[in-house]
């Protein structure tokens, strides 16, 4: 007979924490060391593939591994939400987590084919999503593992105020000026983008920072061109909703080694609303869509003042189409030969 979930919930936690406590076998520290010690050999990129019920775990787990570990030139960066692609498209800097509840198979390559072309896959296999209250134990206890054996601390944010103080520094202009220090975006041209990516480097990875509205239609579009990215440069990519990230992934933007080049897609808000100045005041010297500007920029500005690489595309009214006029310009020519067509060919 089927345990009742608390009943589940309780006995899988304390399964859990009874593994966790043995000296041999824990599970945490086998984890643990194969993040920290893959990462120290340049497999850096931990990439999940979920099934689809717990896919929402992978933003979860996203920010423990981004804020823990992206740090003092250290950083695993956690790949979600990626489509599955052919070995071929990977460098040799990923490491695959597969979390996979019973009876239920990966789309696209499976993880058994990436095993049997060299990249490393750890298997982790849930009776039902019941048992994901495990998980979370187990992946805070790695992730703080994998932090000592980088060298780091795991529970210290340093570089999340950094964002912070240069948004503040954007809304002050704003309220003595009535206009942001916006500074003139990248023209959103095909070119443009393919003129960024040329300072790819093996080890790198691609950032979509995206201060857009999210419907289910610019999460398709965003997944086209993080596909089209994936091709052209065989490295890594992410997506984020601004300013969400930024206390999930940001911390590691501008704490890791450098590896990111970070794409900011900003546009015109169809619709504003005033934060008024007081609390139940009719009052406003500032507007949600000013502010969400201002955390777009500040963010910006903390990259460059990082040394990061950046570039912002204003996309206007028209997001779905600018988003779409970048894929394409991206995608491979139906005259190319068939097989990715990419720009990196070798790992570090």
């Amino acid at each position: 007979m089927k345990r009742t979930p608390s009943a589940h919930i309780g006995s899988y936690e304390a399964a859990m924490e009874t593994a966790l406590d043995k000296i041999r076998d824990n599970p945490a520290a086998r984890l643990g060391a194969i993040l920290g010690e893959l990462a120290k050999a340049g497999r850096d990129k931990a990439t999940f593939v979920l099934s689809p019920a717990i896919a929402s775990f992978g933003n979860w787990v996203e920010q423990l591994i981004a804020e823990s570990t992206g740090k003092e030139g250290q950083g695993i960066l956690p790949v979600v939400g990626e489509p599955l692609g052919p070995p071929e498209v990977y460098g040799d800097d990923r490491l695959f987590v597969h979390l996979r509840l019973e009876g239920d198979e990966p789309p696209g390559a499976a993880p058994a084919e990436l095993e049997a072309t060299g990249h490393p896959v750890v298997h982790l296999n849930l009776q039902d999503p019941y048992d994901l209250d495990g998980q979370f134990f187990l992946w805070e206890m790695a992730t703080a593992i994998a932090g000592h054996l980088l060298g780091i601390n795991p529970f210290k944010q340093p570089d999340v105020e950094a964002a912070k103080r240069r948004a503040r520094e954007m809304v002050a202009a704003y309220t003595e000026t009535g206009v942001l220090p916006v500074g003139e975006p990248a023209p959103p041209t095909g070119e443009t983008l393919r003129r960024f990516l040329a300072q790819a480097r093996p080890g790198d990875y691609v950032a979509l920072q995206a201060y857009l509205p999210p419907t289910p239609e610019i999460d398709a579009a965003l997944a086209t061109l993080r596909t089209h990215l994936r091709r052209h440069t065989r490295l890594a990519t992410t997506v984020g909703y601004g300013p969400r990230f930024l206390h999930s992934t940001g911390q590691l933007h501008k704490g890791d080694a450098g590896h990111g080049l970070f794409i900011q897609l900003t546009a015109d808000d169809p619709r504003d609303a005033p934060i008024p100045d007081e609390a139940g005041s009719p009052t406003s010297s500032i507007t949600f869509g000013v502010l969400k500007a201002a955390q777009a920029l500040g963010d910006g500005r903390a990259l460059a003042d990082a040394g990061r690489r950046v570039i912002r595309f204003h996309l206007g009214p028209e997001v779905i189409e600018g988003l779409e006029h970048l894929s394409q310009s991206l995608a491979p020519s139906p005259n190319a030969p068939s097989g990715e067509k990419v720009l990196l060919r070798s790992g570090r």
